[in-house]
């Protein structure tokens, strides 16, 4: 069955219509923090991972952060229990060996089912031409030139039939040579189907940012506070953002993994290059109902997804953002920023990573 908001999405762009329905899912927020402790002596590290030692740490804007946004406040302090952490993003050779061994087909692959689809659409909707009816994917139209305004963002998005995880421009384009990219046009699901592949799960909002700060605690960025080290930390967009991309970090778009320097705990591109999904329902009212004198222990999340300007669409929170963030739009390369991301959607600049813990490893 084809994704509904990916088709939704496609619609989206081409004018026709917005999804009118999503079901909420809930999880709890997180008990007042107890403090454990876990011996790792005795455990082996998995391969490309690292250990993210049992923390409490300041989640959300801090102070002289002058990019915060409302939903980033307040700060408050959580504790998290250690876990391993990819120090990396999934790679497009990884994905493949898991495509491999389960023949896993993704959602921007499967083909698209009306019938299914229309159920969540105004009744009134119309079918649209069958050539409009493809599997594809979000792709940044890199040929964006005048911008009428910044919210609207339909100005430098493109939705492509044929674009996939093997196929990131297109039909014709390939991941050949590209071993060591970031897998994108994968969902979420696609990523919870790896996971449960590789025994490993992904990361609520609380662990990945415990894992950016690394040995710190309180820092704006993966690097530290200084804004102007932004280019040589993390892959972003230079320039005027979307015409123009000077790539003074150089590299225009996506860059391969490890192409800049890790965060103190030896953590790749938790800055920059591809945003990162967690297991976290996005809200952007969650951080106000908390008290900030209480200190969460392993929180995960709020009970329910909400987004203003998309009210009835589930959401999950993203993390880190991409080489597309700019200061003059969303300036996400900041531990703090977060995005709702549908589950079923996909795009060029959204990847994973993935947490593995010792109850997980036991298994």
């Amino acid at each position: 069955m084809y994704s509904k908001s990916n088709y939704s999405i496609l619609l989206f762009l081409s004018a026709f219509i917005l999804i009118i329905g999503c079901k909420k899912e809930k999880a709890s927020k997180g008990e007042v923090a107890v403090e454990k402790s876990v011996d790792i002596s005795e455990i082996e590290t998995p391969e490309g991972m690292v250990w993210v030692a049992s923390k409490t740490f300041l989640m959300g804007a801090k102070e002289g952060d002058k990019y915060a946004m409302m939903r980033e406040k307040p700060a408050h302090k959580v504790h998290v229990d250690g876990f391993f952490i990819d120090v990396n993003e999934v790679t497009n050779q990884e994905f493949r060996k898991f495509v491999e061994a389960t023949n896993y087909i993704t959602t921007a692959e499967k083909p698209i089912d009306w019938d299914e689809i229309k159920k969540d659409l105004p009744a009134e909707t119309q079918k649209p031409a069958d050539s409009i009816l493809q599997p594809g994917s979000l792709i940044f139209n890199k040929k964006a030139q005048g911008v009428v305004s910044m919210n609207n963002y339909q100005q430098w998005w493109t939705w492509k039939i044929g674009a996939n995880w093997k196929q990131p421009e297109g039909p014709g384009s390939s991941i050949e040579g590209k071993d060591n990219y970031p897998v994108v046009h994968v969902s979420y699901f696609d990523a919870l189907e790896y996971c449960k592949w590789a025994n490993r799960r992904l990361p609520t909002e609380a662990e990945w940012e415990a894992a950016a700060q690394g040995n710190n605690s309180d820092d704006i960025f993966v690097w530290g506070n200084n804004f102007d080290d932004l280019d040589a930390n993390a892959n972003t967009w230079q320039g005027q953002f979307p015409i123009k991309n000077e790539s003074k970090d150089g590299f225009e778009y996506i860059s391969p993994i490890k192409s800049y320097p890790a965060n103190s705990i030896g953590i790749y591109d938790m800055a920059g290059n591809v945003w990162e999904m967690t297991t976290d329902l996005f809200n952007v009212n969650y951080y106000q109902s908390l008290n900030p004198n209480e200190v969460l222990n392993n929180p995960k999340g709020a009970d329910k997804s909400y987004t203003p300007s998309n009210p009835y669409q589930l959401e999950r929170v993203m993390k880190g953002g991409s080489f597309l963030c700019h200061a003059s739009y969303c300036a996400s390369f900041r531990i703090s920023a977060k995005m709702g991301m549908e589950p079923s959607s996909s795009s060029d600049h959204i990847g994973f990573r993935t947490v593995a813990t010792p109850e997980i490893l036991a298994k």
